[in-house]
């Protein structure tokens, strides 16, 4: 085909998800262009950042950003690894808190006995897959109740942990979330590190969406750094193209008892701690691309600040746009607004039942995407369908908050004039 190939490049364009002002879909940031660039270098060098020796630039810039995302949200001291994103991370992160608690490597989970791992009602889908693929099982993930800001309650921790220990079961970890997927509620992370470490328990932080607001908003925060490891994902609130997801952990030594096994093709030829060093010791990868540049450069190029104002304009734009939908009489505030996701829904009319109002809002979703003016996603809160608007977005603009509740009304009344013309 030659140069024909590249036409097919306008279909895939076309139906692709336009990244602009008004995307605010799950929980996606929009790129920008200097990392993009990085991106696009990091494919022609094609480097291979398992260990030093294969890309000395690339390792060591990697583990520079390491660094410079732990001094960010004030874990000081913390050492990791990028990865393709929150899953990884959380995958990772409860490997290495089972084989601290439980190890199995040698000689599996049947006979190191499950564990069992807690987390709230509100836990991201990414644990759970976690606890499958680990063999602790879904059975062992043992699910927090949550307070009416969707923060796992303390004192049912407690409960719960001491009724498991009570039956003879071996409780391994806590997971919290710094910034639930549904409405970005923060788990109360001093509290429960008192607990964690009462227990003697493996704290996991879940902060792939939320935790990097800490640089902008560190007081909502606190507790952070007592986490064992952390979940980051800089493609969500640092802006950075698809993929690049961070882990953060408080002890190397941990993540290398859970991940180090090497063959003898790649066994390090130093003991140098610079040119010795292995990413694939420390991590589930050995094959890994150069996901570091395009960060480095970003942050370089725009500087730490022009990020944390960047996010801040973002919880702004939320608390902007909740106060807009306080203001129509046809809509509602579903949940609360602690960072950028704000969940709302249409009441249809005085009386409605919440059969009615789920399949309203489910019909208001679909025809908001197909008129193509603004895009929402959805999640359910105490049986409820909600439309859903998470901003991450540093092209969003008070005009694109402005344009939200005008357009969910315009394609509201059109779903009930057809209604009502039948």
């Amino acid at each position: 085909m030659g140069d024909q190939a590249f036409d097919a490049l306008r279909g895939v364009i076309a139906h692709s998800r336009a990244q602009n002002g008004r995307f605010f879909g799950y929980v996606q940031g929009p790129g920008e262009p200097i990392a993009a660039l990085g991106d696009l270098v990091a494919s022609i060098l094609t480097q291979n950042i398992t260990a030093w020796r294969s890309s000395p630039a690339g390792v060591t810039i990697e583990r520079t950003v390491v660094r410079w995302l732990a001094e960010a949200v004030g874990c000081h001291d913390f050492s990791g690894t990028l990865t393709g994103g929150g899953s990884a991370a959380n995958l990772m992160g409860l490997a290495m808190a089972r084989e601290s608690r439980i190890p199995a490597n040698d000689r599996g989970v049947y006979n190191a006995g499950a564990g069992v791992i807690y987390a709230s009602e509100q836990v991201h889908m990414a644990v759970p897959k976690a606890v499958a693929m680990l063999g602790i099982g879904h059975e062992n993930l043992h699910y927090v109740p949550c307070d009416h800001s969707y923060r796992m309650v303390p004192s049912a921790l407690e409960w719960a942990i001491r009724t498991d220990e009570a039956q003879g079961r071996k409780p391994i970890a806590v997971v919290v979330s710094a910034g639930t997927v549904n409405t970005g509620s923060i788990d109360p992370l001093s509290e429960i590190a008192v607990i964690t470490r009462a227990h003697d328990l493996w704290l996991h932080v879940d902060g792939a969406y939320g935790a990097l607001a800490a640089i902008a908003i560190p007081e909502k925060f606190d507790g952070l750094a007592q986490a064992d490891s952390l979940s980051l994902d800089p493609h969500k609130w640092l802006y950075q193209p698809l993929d690049c997801g961070c882990l953060l952990y408080r002890d190397a030594g941990v993540a290398r008892k859970t991940f180090s096994y090497t063959g003898s093709y790649a066994k390090q030829l130093s003991s140098d701690p610079i040119e010795g060093f292995a990413f694939f010791e420390e991590s589930m990868e050995l094959s890994r691309r150069f996901r570091a540049l395009k960060l480095w450069l970003s942050l370089r190029y725009h500087g730490l600040q022009s990020f944390r104002a960047a996010i801040q304009q973002d919880l702004d734009h939320a608390q902007r746009l909740a106060a807009a939908i306080k203001d129509s009489p046809a809509l509602e505030v579903a949940g609360p607004v602690e960072l950028s996701a704000v969940c709302f829904r249409h009441r249809v009319k005085e009386g409605a039942s919440e059969e009615l109002r789920n399949l309203f809002n489910l019909a208001l979703l679909k025809r908001i995407v197909s008129r193509g003016k603004v895009y929402l996603s959805n999640t359910e809160l105490k049986g409820q369908f909600c439309l859903r608007i998470c901003i991450v977005n540093h092209l969003t603009e008070d005009r694109d908050i402005d344009a939200v509740v005008p357009e969910v009304l315009d394609a509201a009344s059109e779903i009930m004039s057809e209604y009502q013309s039948k």
